[in-house]
């Protein structure tokens, strides 16, 4: 961990990396509200040499500021993915998305005999992709969102693995040629009914992408869109595997079932999947 320059102390705001001055950053952290407190008092000194600076991120973070916007990273799955200001953070229940996406893509390419074709749709950072990219390959993995800030952060993660990302609505994003090829199509869609928007934390209501956020009156527009046109995507045998919320479970499943994929909800105590299969004949 670098190490920071000693404060001024003279200023009595100032952080400095002495045992005083990080109990002091600490308790004002918690304070805040930061759960985690002590670490995100190492990480903020980490984040800089200059103490202006290090108290500059301090004060952003006890402002309801991302912690993850502040640093520039965020970790997810073991591995550290690049972050914007007002990007969505990935969360670490996602982590189990990304796991069953990986899996699902190694018995594609098993079945396949050739890489699997995985997209990740409403990419964020590419936080799913990354995890396929690493624990999957070799996979054709393509990335899309309609947040332009996301899109930079996920050609960074997602292009030195291979994986061509792009900016677009869904699937008008995608390359044509890819319809009827997608042995995985890893969703992560806004699922929070707008009304309870206001109810989110304030570093997620006031410093992420809406868009990133808001599912419509029950959560589930985004939802509605992804299922209607998954069959024209998915080669057959070919799976969307997409995250919800536990009430919200079983009209994610229906709206498959309608699209006419075959729907199965997994749960356990930190995520819950709605997966849709298309038919092999």
């Amino acid at each position: 961990m670098p190490a920071a320059d000693p404060a001024d102390p003279a200023d009595p705001a100032a952080v400095s990396t002495d045992a005083s001055g990080n109990e002091a950053l600490v308790a004002r952290l918690r304070a805040a509200g930061c759960v985690f407190a002590e670490d995100e008092a190492a990480l903020l000194v980490a984040a800089s040499r200059d103490p202006a600076r290090v108290e500059e991120l301090v004060a952003r973070r006890t402002a309801g500021e991302p912690l993850e916007a502040l640093l520039g990273w965020a970790e997810f799955a073991g591995l550290r993915l690049d972050v914007e200001p007002g990007v969505f953070v990935p969360r670490h229940r996602t982590e189990a998305l990304a796991v069953e996406a990986a899996r699902r893509a190694v018995r594609a390419t098993e079945r396949n005999g050739s890489p699997a074709v995985v997209v990740d749709l409403c990419c964020g950072v590419g936080a799913i992709g990354a995890v396929v990219a690493d624990t999957a390959a070799p996979v054709v993995l393509l990335a899309a969102d309609v947040d332009p800030a996301a899109v930079r952060a996920a050609r960074r993660n997602l292009e030195p693995r291979g994986a061509r990302v792009f900016e677009g609505d869904l699937y008008d994003a995608l390359p044509a040629e890819f319809a009827g090829r997608v042995d995985v199509l890893a969703v992560n869609a806004p699922y929070v009914p707008s009304g309870e928007i206001a109810f989110m934390p304030p570093e997620a209501r006031d410093h992420e992408a809406r868009i990133a956020l808001d599912g419509g009156a029950d959560g589930l527009d985004v939802h509605r869109r992804v299922a209607a046109s998954a069959v024209r995507w998915l080669a057959p045998g070919g799976s969307l595997v997409i995250e919800t919320s536990e009430h919200q479970a079983g009209a994610a499943a229906r709206l498959m079932g309608d699209a006419g994929l075959e729907a199965l909800v997994v749960a356990d105590d930190d995520a819950t999947l709605v997966i849709g299969t298309r038919p092999s004949a």
